[in-house]
């Protein structure tokens, strides 16, 4: 007896194409027989956890055999606390992508939208799709703008219909590393109706230094509709451990509460993200490499006539002049691990994550010698 397993899967399903994460080091160095790689693909945080979180983390280790608190008592009552919000108000995710996709499971179906712009997170069409809701992508602003290829505001609220239960908003956006000033944000909000989920995402917020940049967590009382998003994944250096969450109106974290699987985080997570959301100093430290790898990757970019998206992320796209992809490839022979992003509409670029100054002066020589300069 035979079955078309993939035909019973539900439509939106069917159609989906997996996300594809960064490569490994390790698959890297298996498939060329190479080492001493370097991965500036996933925008992961060139100095780790927090030496706190890691002391956490062995304290913990004879208590594996219990189950994690399932709702995270702790851990909320500290975001709680440092947000000046109720705990009722967040909720708690194996990453920011798993609540994503508790909004999506939550509020999209078929019969409703869900609004994104063009070049943004690519969890937003999985998640919309796989829950058979329709995806309206907004067209992004265009590559003169102060902003190129980001969120265009008007273009996202031009997408908006009866039938639109959750806009996704990316600030600061991946893969383009651009942002949105907190009055165009303030206002794009304050235009939505009452029945439509604005999602911020901020999972890179931490990095961000610019003076207009929003917290929209201060906004949630004037907005009960809208929903913000963040990670331990980027600057806490915790993305192995899977820790992210939301914060929202409780009625609305009721709801993805409820979607929420019983031990969704785990022990260990939990402890890592209570002790990392109180190390002050990686923090600041992770901001200022961030900073001087930035200034050291544009200044090289600069310097060698290449285009460059305007980033305040802990990652740049910069644009090779051609198709990227064979860039990507020859780089990989070089050891030097960046990620194309032609699956997001920008085929001539590379995103490259800020590392150690050391590691993005690997990148520039890799880069020198791939496009013989």
């Amino acid at each position: 007896m035979s079955c078309d397993f993939q035909a019973l899967a539900n439509a939106g399903v069917q159609k989906l194409m997996p996300y594809q994460p960064g490569k490994p080091v390790e698959e890297l160095e298996r498939e060329l027989g190479i080492s001493e790689s370097i991965k500036l693909a996933s925008n992961e945080n060139p100095l780790g956890p927090s030496p706190r979180a890691v002391q956490a983390l062995g304290s913990l280790l004879d208590q594996l055999a219990q189950y994690p608190d399932g709702n995270g008592f702790a851990l909320r009552s500290r975001l709680a606390e440092k947000l000046s919000v109720e705990a009722e108000c967040i909720t708690l995710g194996n990453g920011s992508n798993d609540v994503l996709e508790l909004i999506a499971r939550a509020y999209l179906a078929p019969g409703r939208s869900a609004v994104f712009s063009a070049h943004a997170f690519a969890v937003y069409p999985l998640a919309v799709q796989a829950v058979g809701a329709e995806a309206r992508v907004a067209a992004a602003n265009a590559p003169d703008h102060a902003m190129p290829w980001g969120h265009d505001l008007s273009a996202m609220a031009d997408q908006v219909t009866e039938s639109t239960r959750v806009i996704f908003v990316a600030n600061p956006n991946n893969p383009t590393g651009t942002w949105v000033d907190g009055e165009s944000l303030h206002d794009f909000i304050a235009a939505q109706p009452a029945d439509t989920l604005v999602v911020v995402d901020e999972a890179y917020c931490e990095y961000v230094e610019e003076q207009d940049y929003p917290d929209t967590t201060r906004w949630l009382s004037e907005f009960p509709n809208l929903i913000v998003t963040r990670t331990f994944s980027k600057i806490h250096g915790l993305a192995g451990l899977r820790m992210g969450y939301a914060v929202s109106h409780p009625q609305v974290a009721d709801i993805l509460n409820r979607v929420r699987q019983p031990f969704n985080t785990n022990s260990l997570a939990q402890a890592a993200a209570l002790e990392a959301l109180d190390d002050e100093a990686h923090v600041h430290q992770s901001v200022q490499v961030n900073r001087e790898g930035l200034a050291q990757l544009t200044q090289a970019f600069n310097e060698r006539g290449l285009g460059y998206i305007p980033s305040v992320g802990n990652f740049i796209c910069v644009d090779v002049g051609s198709d990227a992809e064979p860039v990507y490839q020859a780089l990989l022979h070089q050891g030097v691990i960046v990620r194309p992003v032609g699956g997001y509409g920008l085929p001539q670029h590379l995103r490259v994550t800020v590392g150690r100054a050391h590691e993005n002066r690997r990148f520039i020589d890799a880069l020198d010698q791939v496009l013989n300069r």
